[in-house]
This record gives structure tokens, C-alpha cells and sequence, in this order.
């Protein structure tokens, strides 16, 4: 009777201790923003599943690309379908087999939810409910035909798809509330709608002919001066039906966020197929989904659906201005930055360091199994282990360090480049330092003291260079990059002054966050910059003034 009595407290306790880590949550401070992971700051070295890999047989194909990847986190679909195949009677053995084998392979999971819409339209709702035209109504055009796209004005399709969300959160809570193993919650899919700026159902049209909510007044300024009040075409005049749905969406997607979030309280996400971050503002022309979460309408989801954490970039754009335009977009003081898709094409690697220096919360390719399927031109041609790798060597080097690495950038430590398609010098300024990095050399010497030297670094061909670089103290920083040529200099307090390195160690961090030096480099292997090689290197610097 003892022995049982001891055991019943050991697993108590086990349960309480279990239960005892916070729930993850998304926090702000000075413009800044972490994700919190049990108690802590944590980045998402992540990937993305194919669409089609969300069944439990398909996960075999999943878990060796997440090793080769050496990522910490998962994002993988669940469907509106697979746990609702028939209205109110749920099916959970999908979610239940992957998150135990998440936590068997020490990875979080970020689910995404594909509901009513997945890349704007409903083919992953149940077949009850997009065969239903009658109780699940789908946009309607001016001439009154109808729309591929479900309508966000669909209330028993809300209705529906808020309560299968809520069960999903309350069997997420159930299953997995002492573990934490599901760290955050995509809601829909890239969502809007291609060929039709908006809904032209009646009840739309009631809507549109309303005034405009003064919340949305306050937040989202009209493009050109009109009405400062009114209805929609008041107010922003050409721009109004784009704005319209927009609203119309996020206010959908809130109320199933909210919803959702009432039952258990992860944050929670909405991604984007991007409009062109470098074309100028003008009203919307078929060349991107209307009502989705585009750069120029987030205040709008801010409004609409405060349930709601971000708003964030999916970039299948490899050209490294629409990148960084992108990045500049979507990175503001109310809106985190993370990168949950991307193309998992070699020439996307290098963007690693500039999103995670910048501070991002993550950064997931998108396509990460070993299931037959390429989504080239988006994407790799490959789709074996030399498609992860050049992701995979980059991860590797970050993840001894996760932790820390989040924290520095939630203090506004952390800086990063890639490699441009004009493989042109880069500055970066921190403080009382600068860095100035470049691409295309060789690691001794100066390419001006051999003109007649023509050909390149090897494996330089295309741009694949990059560095992120935090700064741990005053003159102290853990550079992490490949195929660039680094070279620190004085700003601030430090400007005009003669400097020099002190100390250049390669190295790693173990898991107990202990710096552990391989060697220090001196002499050649500075004396014409801190040149990273081919293969992903960290670095701790030290660098003084005299």
C-alpha cells in the first residue's frame, strides 16, 4: 500500500511539474517581440510539411528531412476534413499520432489550420460543406454568378468551421497541456480571393453600403483624400472593394481565432501570398489575392481580428530586393516578423541570417519531407537530403545556441545580411561598431593585388553568402555565417580610433550555453578580414581600440 501511495504522489508531482511550464505566448517590448516557449525566448528554426503529408502514414516521410534539417519545429497542416470527415462526430488520430511523434523526435509543432480557406479556396473543407452551396454560400460576382471562393459572410459556414476549430483547440489542450509540444496556430491559409476583388452576394452588398467602422478609420488610412467618413467608397474611394473584403475576412478569421483561443490560449497567426513589396500603391488589379493579409491592409486584420498575433510573409519571391522589401513591409513595432514559408530552393539558404538576425520569431522553408513531390519553380527541383542540406548546415550551427540566440534578439542584439543578386558590400551598424561585409573573395589577400586573376571562389557562381552577428557585449559579438569577408570598424564612441582584434575563436556552444573553443584565429586567417568559409562557422569576437 506504501509503494502504491508513493508511486500515485511521483506521478502527481511528475504531472505538476509537467504542467508547471507557461503557455507559450507572443510578448512586446520597445518594438521588439519573442516568442515564449516555456518561460523563455525561442526561434523557430523551422520547416514546413507539403500539403499532403498531414496523415500518419505520411509522417515517415516527414521526421528523417526534420532530422536532416535539424530543425526545432514543424509546421504541418491539420484539416477541416480529416478530423470533421462527417458534421459533429471528430476524428482526432492524426493529431494524437503527431504529436506524439513530435515529442518523440524533440520538435515543436506549429498546426496549420486548412478550413474554409487554404490558398484562398475551400478544397480542404468536408464534403458536406463545399457541396452545399445553399448553407455554405460562396462569393457571388456583380453579374451574380458563382465564386470558387467560400463568402465570408457564410454565417452556418463561420458557424461550422469556429466549431470544429474549437474542438481542435480543446483536444490540443487535452492531449498536450502539461508538454507544450504545439507551440503556436496558423489560422486558414493564405486566404483572399484571385480574379474577383470581392463578394457580390446581397448580404455583401448590405455591408458594403454601410458606413465604415470608425476602429478601421482610425487605423487605415486612405491611399488618396477623400470622405473622413462614410461608406467604403467614401472613404477610399477605388481601394474600397480590396479594403471591403479584407475587412470581411479578418473579421471572419477573428471570430474563429477568438474562438479557438477561448479554449486554449496559443497565439496565433494569419500568412500571406504577398503583393509586390516594391510596386507602387495603387488599387487592386487581379495581381494578387484580394483580401489577405497584404502589407498594405494589416492594419486591418489589426483591427478585425485582435485574436490574432501577425500577420506574416510567405516568399516565393528568390530576387533578394523583393526579399528584403518584403521583410521591411512586414517587420513594424505592432507586428512580429516571421517567415513561416518560404522556397526551399538552395538560393533561399542565405536568407536564413538575414531574417534570424533581424530578430525574427522564425523562419521555416516550405516543402521539408522526403515525399516524391517538387514544387519547382517555387520551390527545389530535389527532393531528397541535398534539397534540406543547404538549410540543414545553417540550422546546425544556430541550434546549439537557440536559446541564447532568441534572447539576444529580443534585446535588440542582433544584425544580419545576405548575399544580394549585385553581390554588393553590405554595412551594418551597431553600436559603436560597424560591420562591412562582402562577397566573391578569396580568403588570403586582396583581389586587386592579382588582376590577372579571373576566376572565383569556388561555389560562388550564384549568391549564397550571408552572416548574423550579435553583439553579447560592448566590444564583444557571435558572428554565424558562410562565404563572406567581415570586417569591423569603429562608430559612435569608437569612431577615428585605431582598433584591432583581440581575440577570433571558432567554436560552439554546448547545451548548457558554455562557449566551447576549437581554435583561435590569428595571423592569416584575419589579416585580410575575418573570412567565413564555404561551411556555416560561428565565431566569438573580441575587438578593442588603443
Amino acid at each position: 500500500m506504501a509503494r502504491r501511495a508513493i508511486a500515485i504522489l511521483a506521478v502527481a508531482a511528475a504531472s505538476v511539474t509537467a504542467a508547471a511550464a507557461p503557455l507559450p505566448q507572443l510578448v512586446q517590448k520597445d518594438g521588439r517581440h519573442a516568442l515564449m516557449v516555456d518561460g523563455a525566448p525561442f526561434v523557430m528554426l523551422g520547416a514546413q510539411a507539403h500539403n499532403s503529408s498531414n496523415y500518419p502514414a505520411a509522417l515517415k516521410k516527414v521526421w528523417p528531412a526534420i532530422r536532416d534539417m535539424h530543425a526545432n519545429t514543424l509546421e504541418i497542416p491539420v484539416a477541416w476534413e480529416q478530423i470533421e470527415p462527417v458534421e459533429g462526430k471528430f476524428d482526432f488520430s492524426y493529431v494524437d499520432t503527431l504529436v506524439a511523434e513530435a515529442r518523440k523526435n524533440k520538435v515543436r509543432l506549429v498546426l496549420l489550420w486548412f478550413a474554409t480557406w487554404k490558398n484562398t479556396n475551400p478544397q480542404y473543407s468536408p464534403e458536406w460543406v463545399k457541396f452545399d452551396n445553399q448553407r455554405f454560400p460562396r462569393m457571388l460576382d456583380k453579374d451574380g454568378k458563382v465564386n470558387y471562393c467560400m463568402s465570408p459572410f457564410g454565417e452556418e459556414t463561420l458557424k461550422a468551421d469556429k466549431k470544429a476549430f474549437v474542438a481542435l483547440m480543446a483536444h490540443i489542450k487535452k492531449i498536450d497541456e502539461a508538454h507544450r509540444t504545439v507551440i503556436m496556430m496558423q489560422v486558414q491559409n493564405e486566404v483572399g480571393t484571385y480574379g474577383l476583388v470581392r463578394d457580390y452576394g446581397a448580404k455583401a452588398q448590405a455591408a458594403f453600403a454601410q458606413a465604415v467602422p470608425q476602429a478601421v478609420l482610425e487605423r487605415q488610412k486612405s491611399p488618396v483624400k477623400l470622405a473622413a467618413k462614410g461608406t467604403w467608397s467614401e472613404v477610399y474611394g477605388d481601394y474600397a472593394e480590396q479594403y471591403f473584403h479584407t475587412y470581411a475576412i479578418a473579421s471572419y478569421i477573428g471570430e474563429v481565432a477568438r474562438a479557438g483561443r477561448a479554449v486554449y490560449n496559443l497565439p496565433m497567426y494569419v500568412n500571406n501570398a504577398l503583393r509586390d513589396p516594391l510596386e507602387p500603391m495603387a488599387p487592386w488589379k487581379g495581381n494578387f489575392a484580394s483580401g489577405g493579409p497584404t502589407w498594405d491592409v494589416i492594419d486591418i486584420y489589426k483591427v478585425a481580428a485582435p485574436a490574432i498575433d501577425l500577420a506574416a510573409p510567405d516568399i516565393y519571391m528568390p530576387q533578394s530586393a523583393k526579399f528584403t522589401g518584403t521583410l521591411d513591409r512586414f517587420q513594424r513595432p505592432d507586428n512580429a516578423l516571421m517567415v513561416p514559408e518560404l522556397g526551399n530552393a538552395a538560393t533561399y539558404a542565405r536568407y536564413t541570417y538575414q531574417v534570424l538576425g533581424r530578430g525574427a520569431l522564425g523562419f521555416a522553408p516550405f516543402g521539408i519531407d522526403y515525399a516524391d513531390y517538387s514544387n519547382f519553380p517555387l520551390g527545389s527541383k530535389l527532393t531528397d537530403k541535398t534539397m534540406v542540406e543547404p538549410f540543414g548546415s545553417i540550422f546546425a550551427v544556430f541550434r546549439p545556441m537557440e536559446r541564447q540566440w532568441a534572447k539576444w534578439a529580443f534585446e535588440g542584439r542582433t544584425y544580419g545580411v545576405a548575399e544580394s543578386d549585385e553581390r554588393s558590400e553590405q554595412t551594418i551598424a551597431m553600436k559603436n561598431w560597424t560591420a562591412t561585409v562582402s562577397f566573391r573573395q578569396w580568403q588570403f589577400g586582396e583581389k586587386a593585388w592579382n588582376p590577372e586573376i579571373k576566376d572565383e571562389p569556388a561555389n560562388t557562381d550564384k549568391p549564397g553568402g550571408g552572416v548574423a552577428i550579435a553583439q553579447i557585449g560592448d566590444n564583444e559579438f557571435i558572428v554565424v555565417g558562410q562565404q563572406v569577408r567581415l570586417r569591423l570598424g569603429g562608430a559612435g564612441s569608437n569612431d577615428g580610433k585605431p582598433t584591432m582584434l583581440a581575440r577570433v575563436e571558432e567554436g560552439s556552444f554546448d547545451p548548457s550555453g558554455t562557449w566551447i573553443m576549437e581554435r583561435n584565429w590569428n595571423g592569416d586567417q584575419v589579416d585580410y578580414g575575418i573570412n567565413l568559409p564555404a561551411k556555416p562557422v560561428v565565431l566569438k569576437i573580441r575587438i578593442g581600440t588603443y
